[in-house]
């Protein structure tokens, strides 16, 4: 159970960030929203407010934080305002990210460059700030949406800057789990099949009824985030082995349609 414990999530206001806030929630865990999505978008629906709003009627308490971090400053102040409010941080998930599946020359400077300050520099910027916090708390963990590490060309060929950017917070995952052993579990989870989230509008072609929704992720993250911090580091769990391995058999109900066939996530064969 996650009863009283702070947990400080990137990225929360839609999609696996919620989902992860929301399944915290319902133990009772107080959850810092920290997004850039503080006004609504037609395009984008959910702001950290309306997630704060959910949390709360989940039996949680929100703090909902508007933060880039990709600023150092912002991260910074968001972290002492969550320490301020509940008195420490437990738990840190680094599931902020950004995305662009396309190849070297239809890949603008400013969208490889956005996707290496969010995705890599913004996992190690957002532990770094919490780590003091962290080291102090009596069960702590990272959890880094990333994929387990690999150099397999076919994973980087057809995109170069978002496979260096996403393979960036697993090595960052890997430094910090070495680090750190012994005093912060420190491990990532990855997606076995495509999530149904707003990121699908940047894969060409995804079929939304082939995936899963952001639930199978949440509840995977929780079953980790729930263990003994001591003992798991520099893992790369897939969230189907992590639910099979805590008994879960029927899979159906994460699926957006039962009978259809599932994509596999990016990264894995």
């Amino acid at each position: 159970m996650l009863t009283g414990k702070t947990l400080f999530i990137t990225g929360a206001s839609r999609g696996i960030g919620r989902a992860i806030a929301l399944r915290a929630a319902r133990d009772g865990a107080n959850v810092v929203i920290a997004a850039k999505s503080s006004v609504p978008n037609p395009r984008l629906p959910g702001t950290i407010h309306s997630v704060a709003e959910e949390v709360e009627r989940a039996g949680g308490r929100a703090l909902p934080l508007k933060c880039d971090i990709r600023e150092e400053d912002e991260v910074r102040a968001a972290v002492a305002a969550a320490v301020d409010a509940f008195g420490g941080i437990d738990i840190l998930v680094n599931n902020a990210s950004a995305i662009w599946l396309r190849g070297t020359l239809d890949t603008p400077m400013k969208r490889f460059d956005l996707m290496q300050q969010v995705n890599a520099r913004g996992s190690f910027l957002c532990a770094q700030a919490c780590l003091p916090h962290l080291l102090q708390a009596a069960n702590p963990h990272i959890l880094t949406l990333a994929p387990p590490p690999s150099l397999d060309p076919k994973w980087w060929g057809p995109h170069v800057g978002y496979t260096l950017a996403k393979m960036g917070m697993s090595f960052v995952t890997l430094g910090l789990a070495a680090e750190f052993a012994g005093r912060v579990g420190v491990n990532a989870l990855w997606p076995r099949s495509i999530i149904a989230t707003d990121a699908l509008n940047m894969i060409p072609g995804v079929d939304a009824s082939r995936c899963r929704r952001p639930e199978i992720v949440a509840d995977a993250a929780h079953t980790i985030l729930t263990r003994a911090a001591a003992d798991i580091h520099g893992r790369f769990f897939i969230d189907e082995e992590v639910l099979r391995e805590a008994g879960v058999t029927d899979f159906s109900r994460y699926a957006v349609d039962p009978a259809q066939p599932l994509l596999p996530d990016l990264f894995l064969d």
